[in-house]
C-alpha cells in the first residue's frame, strides 16, 4: 500500500447501516404531532468533507454521510442488527454459508436512466473488490469475497471463500452502496466527484471545501424495510455545506443561515437547549470507543504491569466529565454498549493511583529523576505518542490529551506527544514506531474487534490495519475466527464476550468515551433519521415554513 493510501486510511471510523426513526434520541426538531410538508431545501453544516466520493475506495467514515442520499443498498439494518429487504426482495444462505442468492427488486433504475439488475450488483461488487479500485475500506468489509454469478436478470449466487457472518451487515453500508455501472464506466477520477445511484436523492453537484447539492428523485419507490414512508423525499433539495471552524458553524445555525450542524461543541449544548428556536439531538455510535491504544510489542508498554498502571493511574473519568459536560460518556469497555448483538463487555478497574505506583515500583521503574519523572537504569519513563495537532480538533481531542498528559506525569510516566504531518505519523504506525496510539472505529457489528484485536490486522508499511495495540494472541485470533463463521447469533454474543474478557485482561486498550454524535437543530428541521455512524439520513426530513 502507498504511503498517500495509508495516510487516509488513518481516518477509517466506519460502520454499517441502521435506520432509526425521526423521534429517536430526539433526532428533529419540533412537536411529533406536527403535520409533515414537501418542498424547500434543507441545508445541514459539517465540519468534515471526503477526499474521495466514491465509498467503493475511500478511506473516510465520513464518506458515508455524504454518499447514503444518493446510494441504496441491497440490505438495510434496524436498531437491533436484524436485516431488512431493501433493492434485494428476499435472499437465501446456503447450508455451508458460503453462498447468498439474492433475488432483487424489479422496475429500480439508476439516476441515469440505467436499470438496476443483477449484472449491475455483480459490476458492483466486483469493483470493490478490483485491486485497481485500492478499496482502502468497502473490500476489507467482504474480505472472503469471491465472485458473484447471475442466474436469471434479477436473481444473482455471492459466493464466499469461507463463512462470514458479518456480510449481510456489510452490505447495508453506504460502502457498499450500488453506483451506476455506466457511470463507474467514466473512470474514478469522475467518481470521486460525483456519485450516480438509485437513492432519494440525485447528487447536482460537489465542490471540494464547499460542500455538495442535491435534488429530489422524483422516481423514487423502493426506500428500504425498515423506513417509515416508501415514496419520493419529502425536500425538494438537500444542501450539506463545510463549515470546518466550530464557532463558525454555531453561528451559522444560531442565526439561521443553516438548519442543522454536525459535531456541536460540547460547550454549546447548554446554549442550543435553552434557545427555543433550537434543540439538540444525539446518537450514540456502535462500534469501537475512542480509546487509547499502547503499543504491546515493544517499547516500556511491553510490559503488562505498566499498561495496568497508566490504565488505572489516570482518573480517565474525572478528565472526560469535566471536558465533555456530560456530553460524551466515559468508556469502560473498547466496544459501544449501542453495538447491536453484543454483550457490554467488563469494566476496567477503577481508579487507583498507589495501585498503579506500585506496579511501576515492580516493574522496576522505582527511581525519580530531578524533574519527577520515573527511571529505571537511568532511562526516563517516557511514553511517545504520534499526534497531528489538526486532527486534534476533532472532539477537543488536542485539550483532551494535554490534560492526560498532565495526568501522566503525577504518575511519574512522561507523555510525550511527538508532533508531526500525517505523512510522518502514517509512516511511524505501519512500523509500530510508537508507544501509544489512538482511534476508534466505528461499526453496528460486532466484528469491530476483529479488526482492533486480530493479529491479522496489525499494521504493517504493505498493510493499513486497526490493531493500534499489536496485540498478537492466538486465543485471541481463534476466539474472532471462530465468531466470523459462528450462524447463531447468541453464539457469537458469547465468542465477543470472551474476546473482550480477555484484552480487558490482557490491559491491551485504555477506553476513553464513547463516541456520539451530537447535532444541532433548529425547529425548520423535521424528521432526521440515523444511521450507523451516527450520522443523520434525510429520506423522511422535511423543513418547516
Amino acid at each position: 500500500m502507498k504511503a498517500s493510501r495509508r495516510l487516509r486510511a488513518l481516518a477509517l471510523l466506519a460502520g454499517s447501516a441502521l435506520l432509526l426513526t425521526a423521534c429517536d434520541s430526539g433526532a428533529a426538531g419540533g412537536a411529533d404531532t406536527d403535520r409533515p410538508v414537501s418542498g424547500g431545501t434543507l441545508t445541514y453544516a459539517v465540519n468534515s468533507e471526503p477526499v474521495n466520493l466514491d465509498p467503493h475506495a475511500s478511506p473516510q467514515d465520513v464518506t458515508a454521510l455524504f454518499a447514503r442520499p444518493v446510494l441504496d443498498s441491497l440490505v438495510s439494518m434496524d436498531a437491533k442488527g436484524r436485516i431488512h429487504p431493501w433493492l434485494a426482495a428476499s435472499w437465501s444462505v446456503s447450508a455451508d454459508g458460503r453462498t447468498y442468492t439474492f433475488t432483487l427488486r424489479e422496475g429500480v433504475r439508476f439516476h441515469d436512466g440505467t436499470p438496476f439488475d443483477a449484472e449491475a450488483v455483480k459490476t458492483n461488487l466486483d469493483r470493490v473488490v478490483d485491486p485497481r479500485t485500492k478499496s482502502e475500506m468497502a473490500a476489507g468489509y467482504i474480505e472472503p469475497y469471491r465472485g458473484t454469478k447471475v442466474t436469471g436478470p434479477h436473481t444473482v449466487a455471492v459466493s464466499l471463500e469461507r463463512p462470514h457472518a458479518p456480510f449481510l451487515a456489510a452490505l447495508s453500508t453506504a460502502y457498499l452502496g450500488m453506483q451506476s455501472p455506466a457511470a463507474l464506466r467514466r473512470g474514478p477520477e469522475e467518481t470521486a466527484r460525483k456519485l450516480v445511484g438509485t437513492g432519494p436523492f440525485v447528487m447536482k453537484e460537489f465542490t471540494p471545501r464547499k460542500g455538495a447539492e442535491y435534488r429530489r428523485n422524483e422516481d423514487y419507490d423502493w426506500a428500504p424495510g425498515t423506513a417509515s414512508r416508501k415514496g419520493p423525499a419529502r425536500l425538494d433539495g438537500l444542501t450539506l455545506q463545510v463549515i470546518t471552524e466550530d464557532s463558525a458553524r454555531l453561528g451559522a445555525l444560531t442565526s439561521g443561515q443553516v438548519d442543522a450542524i454536525a459535531q456541536l461543541p460540547p460547550f454549546a449544548v447548554r446554549q442550543v437547549d435553552s434557545d427555543p428556536r433550537l434543540r439538540t439531538a444525539k446518537h450514540q455510535a456502535p462500534g469501537g470507543t475512542y480509546t487509547y491504544y499502547p503499543n504491546t510489542g515493544a517499547g516500556p508498554f511491553k510490559d503488562a504491569r505498566v499498561r495496568q498502571a497508566f490504565r488505572d493511574g489516570i482518573d480517565f473519568t474525572t478528565v472526560v466529565d469535566k471536558l465533555y459536560f456530560g456530553v460524551f460518556d466515559r468508556a469502560h469497555t473498547p466496544l459501544s454498549p449501542s453495538t447491536p448483538g453484543v454483550s457490554p463487555g467488563p469494566r476496567s478497574p477503577g481508579y487507583d493511583p498507589e495501585g498503579a505506583a506500585r506496579l511501576l515500583d515492580e516493574a522496576g521503574w522505582d527511581e525519580r529523576d530531578g524533574q519527577g519523572y520515573r527511571t529505571k537504569e537511568g532511562r526516563r519513563l517516557t511514553i511517545r505518542w504520534p499526534f497531528v495537532q489538526a486532527n486534534g480538533a476533532r472532539e477537543q481531542r488536542s485539550t483532551l490529551a494535554a490534560q492526560i498528559q498532565a495526568e501522566a506525569k503525577k504518575l511519574g510516566i512522561e507523555l510525550k506527544l511527538v508532533e508531526g504531518t500525517l505523512n510522518e505519523l502514517i509512516q511511524r504506525y505501519s512500523k509500530g514506531d510508537y508507544d501509544l496510539m489512538d482511534l476508534s472505529w466505528t461499526r453496528a457489528d460486532g466484528d469491530a474487534l476483529r479488526a482492533l484485536f486480530h493479529s491479522d490486522s496489525i499494521a504493517t508499511p504493505e498493510r493499513f490495519g486497526q490493531n493500534a495495540a499489536r496485540f498478537d494472541d492466538g486465543r485471541t485470533d481463534s476466539l474472532l475466527e471462530e465468531a466470523l463463521a459462528a450462524s447463531d447469533p447468541e453464539r457469537r454474543r458469547q465468542l465477543y464476550a470472551r474476546v473482550q474478557d480477555r484484552v480487558t485482561a490482557e490491559t491491551v486498550a485504555f477506553p476513553v468515551y464513547v463516541i456520539n454524535s451530537v447535532l444541532g437543530v433548529s425547529d425548520k428541521a423535521r424528521g432526521l433519521g440515523w444511521d450507523p455512524q451516527a450520522y443523520p439520513t434525510f429520506h423522511d426530513a422535511w423543513r418547516a415554513p
